[in-house]
């Protein structure tokens, strides 16, 4: 098995939604964000042996939007593109998926990727109104054409809104975090803390020049516009519930969970002979993923699988957290980060659900998203594993760290880890 070298990553800045990428689709932001790697690796004209992205919100006008966005941007016209969709885990398990290519032989290497915009949601009317518009496209004569239209009213013209309510419970993904929150006991004022040291480690990294390299320009845009330095708590207290505003026990806010949010991201992995062969770094090597879901439908929490991901994976991998000098775990709210956090000190749920016999243990804050993570840049759903893979690569490399675990949580009950090691 050959180790899989992560060369590096680009990413355009993250926008909060209905700002500056509200002309932007998916495929101009992956396009861009794609183009800012062929850029930094001198790729163009390039055949990479497969791009593999995808987005978490697609209008029907988005497929095959891995092999579109790979010519928009520059690379070889023989450059496959496979579109691939894992709600917010997309890009983490484009990069698992590629980087097991590229292990077995099968690949020397590939771009793993992912694009979201909530500005350039789809629209869509009810079925009965959408099954007009297809029949009209069918008429051929004005009666037919007409006819179409026999019975209608101004109501089918009332559009579906755009939602992440789970279809098997109803409720959002907010909404489910407040219950997590609830049986974990998590405070608000915890959350808030969080969030803050989020905002402030973000910003400490734009002012060290981490983020130089790594963004490409997009619409005008060179910065994150959600990263905000100036925050403090007591801004923080003033915000209102936001998914539970009538029990008077809502703790997640505006301000401790992620905003909806624009962007893309990329990541170039290969063989370690096919980057030396063309004189590109090895940052780091991703060496290990795992997948999991949980029963959330059945009353377990929606965001709680990353817990059983890096448990599965730690154990295949015989080593523990005593082991990792990095954890790059995905903010999508902060009482998720702190639920996850709790459950693995937890001995009743490590047995029950971990299957673990100990606990796994507590992460030390000083190694927890050093550089900030999405509750400060923002997260369009698909692109956050492919940011935070690249940010993971570059710290290891920068600060001689020696091993890094990432976790994602999803929508559906599922979460993502990988493992990334230095390179030596």
């Amino acid at each position: 098995m050959r180790k899989v070298a992560i060369v590096g990553s680009a990413r355009i800045p993250f926008a909060r939604g209905h700002t500056a990428y509200v002309e932007e689709s998916n495929l101009s932001m992956l396009a861009t964000a794609l183009g800012g790697l062929v850029d930094k690796f001198n790729l163009k004209g390039e055949k990479i042996d497969e791009v593999m992205a995808g987005a978490v919100i697609n209008h029907s006008r988005d497929f095959n939007l891995a092999r579109e966005a790979s010519l928009d941007a520059g690379l070889s016209p023989r450059t496959p593109g496979t579109t691939m969709q894992i709600a917010c885990g997309t890009s983490l398990q484009a990069a698992l998926t590629i980087g097991n290519k590229i292990m077995t032989g099968e690949i020397d290497c590939g771009i793993a990727a992912g694009s979201d915009t909530v500005s350039d949601s789809p629209v869509v009317f009810g079925d009965k109104f959408q099954h007009r518009m297809i029949n009209l496209s069918r008429a051929r004569s004005a009666g037919e054409k007409l006819g179409v239209f026999k019975g209608f009213s101004f109501g089918e013209l009332t559009p579906v809104a755009p939602s992440t309510q789970e279809p098997r419970t109803g409720l959002s993904m907010g909404q489910h975090c407040e219950l997590m929150a609830r049986e974990w006991g998590i405070a608000r004022e915890a959350q808030d803390e969080l969030a803050l040291r989020s905002h402030k480690n973000a910003a400490k990294a734009y002012d060290e020049g981490f983020h130089d390299d790594l963004l490409v320009p997009c619409a005008g845009l060179v910065k994150d516009n959600n990263v905000r330095p100036d925050t403090s708590l007591e801004k923080m207290a003033t915000m209102k519930p936001a998914f539970d505003k009538s029990s008077g026990h809502g703790t997640l806010t505006a301000a401790n969970s992620t905003p909806l949010t624009d962007g893309a991201a990329a990541v170039l992995l290969a063989s370690e002979e096919w980057a030396r062969a063309r004189g590109l770094p090895v940052l780091a090597y991703l060496t290990m993923g795992r997948v999991a879901a949980n029963d959330f439908a059945g009353g377990e929490g929606l965001l709680m699988a990353p817990t059983i991901a890096v448990s599965e994976m730690l154990a295949r991998s015989n080593i523990t957290f005593a082991d990792i000098d990095v954890f790059e775990l995905h903010e999508a709210f902060a009482a998720q980060v702190l639920c996850t956090l709790k459950a693995w000190t937890d001995a009743k749920y490590c047995k029950n659900v971990l299957g673990r016999e100990t606990v796994l243990g507590e992460v030390d804050p000083e190694k927890l998203n050093t550089k900030g993570s999405s509750l400060a840049y923002g997260h369009p759903f698909a692109a956050t594993g492919a940011r935070i893979l690249g940010v993971t690569a570059k710290l290891l490399a920068s600060e001689e760290k020696q091993r890094a675990l990432i976790s994602v949580c999803t929508a559906g009950g599922m979460g993502v880890a990988a493992l990334v090691e230095r390179a030596s």
